[in-house]
């Protein structure tokens, strides 16, 4: 058995801390075991592994994700990136011809997919064990997971199942139905539909024929360069419903999407997180603060106060649910991200009048890790090191440096920084276009 998370998100639910390199998945708000805090995707990790499910764990993701998934799991999972983002049956694909081609698994192995951001408990995984089994002893081509509806809900797809018809808890499928007005959504209930989780089970031989319908690489890498001749479907419009062997399990216990402000703070266990004060008269209120300066909060109701670099937010947590269409106005570039080697924040960004721009970047390294060697053909850049010790190359030279030196990086000049220690970097870029895209990287061996 394998598993397939699948990692996406546009980040503008959960603004201002999302963004596109930053999904809610990423968010370390929610309680950990050992009272410290972690994200939606360590939590979910996590309990695969505590649940006793023995799977290899494969991440599939876009390439803007990638570098936050290896900081907060490390090389816990494998991570297939999208060469762009195309729904989730193309992504799936990809993370199916990974397992097949350069994993080498079975076409006879059983690999569950299931979203990476459900808030959930450990009967949740007993659930997906049942129905690994009943893909492998071939009950359906497709397995799906059935949430018990606990209200109706116009924002769910709904699985109507065959109650007469089960095979060890495992129901036919009869249709499905997307999203439908509240109304007929409390007649489905009544006769016994269920959400769709999102959750599928499936032996990769399957999806594999499926997959030849229109793409048949030789190799992962062939699969990827023909990426976009995949339709840009979700899997349940490809496949789910053109399938005829379908079944699902029902799921009884605790489940619930944290997609809105609303429904992540009822999970959060502080009121306050960052440099907040909560004042009398702010009962339901939350506040979540990534910004040095000081929140106060008075006298507001079951509101929501969020701070980060990409900008402030000040709502009622119904209205929050709205949010979505008003952060699309602000779509820039991210203010914070985390990387590989450790996470920038974006502390300012200047325009003058002839055009000529300033980007100051905090850049915080961590030891052991280093930027790639590379060389810019915008804009040139300047470095000022704040803490830490590290070794600098700059044009296959390499020297020492720490806190007070400042380098002056020109145009085209190659250079990369590896830490010894924790290290902090004050970085001015300068130029008449500022785009992450302004990197030209390449091979560099650091030398002990």
């Amino acid at each position: 058995m394998r598993i397939i998370l699948l990692s996406g998100g546009s980040g503008k639910r959960l603004w201002p801390l999302s963004n596109d390199a930053r999904s809610k998945q990423f968010l370390k708000l929610l309680e950990a075991p050992d009272g410290t805090r972690e994200s939606m995707l360590q939590r979910i990790v996590r309990q695969i592994k505590e649940s006793g499910l023995d799977a290899p764990i494969t991440v599939a993701t876009s390439v803007s994700q990638k570098d936050a998934i290896t900081t907060q799991l490390g090389n816990a999972v494998d991570v297939v990136t999208e060469p762009e983002r195309r729904n989730t049956f193309p992504a799936i694909a990809l993370a199916t011809t990974h397992l097949l081609k350069d994993k080498q698994c079975s076409r006879d192995e059983v690999v569950v997919v299931m979203p990476i951001d459900p808030y959930t408990d450990e009967s949740y995984f007993a659930v997906i064990a049942q129905m690994a089994a009943a893909a492998e002893r071939g009950v359906a081509d497709v397995m799906l997971m059935g949430i018990r509806p606990k209200r109706p809900s116009a924002t769910f797809g709904y699985i109507i199942p065959d109650m007469a018809h089960a095979d060890a808890d495992v129901y036919s499928v009869v249709r499905f139905v997307e999203k439908p007005e509240i109304q007929y959504a409390e007649k489905l209930i009544r006769e016994g539909a269920l959400w769709n989780g999102g959750v599928f089970a499936f032996k990769l031989g399957f999806l594999d024929d499926y997959i030849a319908r229109y793409v048949k690489a030789d190799t992962f890498d062939e699969m990827r360069l023909r990426y976009l001749e995949l339709p840009k479907i979700s899997f349940d419009f490809e496949v789910v419903e053109k399938t005829s062997s379908v079944g699902v399990v029902p799921f009884n216990g605790n489940w619930k999407d944290l997609g809105t402000w609303n429904s992540l703070t009822e999970e959060m266990p502080d009121r306050t997180i960052g440099n907040a004060v909560m004042g009398e008269g702010s009962d339901g209120t939350h506040v979540v603060n990534e910004l040095e300066m000081p929140i106060v909060c008075l006298g507001m109701k079951n509101a929501i106060v969020a701070a980060s670099p990409d900008g402030i937010l000040v709502g009622d947590k119904d209205s929050c649910t709205r949010l979505k269409s008003y952060a699309t106005r602000f779509a820039k570039r991210p203010m914070y991200e985390e990387r590989r080697w450790g996470t920038y924040k974006v502390m300012g960004y200047n325009v003058l009048p002839d055009g000529y721009r300033a980007l100051t970047k905090l850049l915080c390294i961590k030891a052991g890790c280093n930027i790639s060697y590379q060389y810019h053909n915008r804009r040139e850049e300047v470095w000022t090191f704040i803490d830490g010790r590290g070794q600098l190359a700059l044009d296959g030279r390499v020297v020492e440096v720490g806190r007070g030196d400042v380098i002056h990086i020109k145009v085209g000049q190659k250079h990369a920084v590896r830490a010894v220690t924790d290290l902090q970097i004050i970085e001015v870029q300068m130029g008449s276009e500022l785009v992450e895209e302004d990197i030209v990287r390449l091979s560099w061996e650091w030398r002990e």
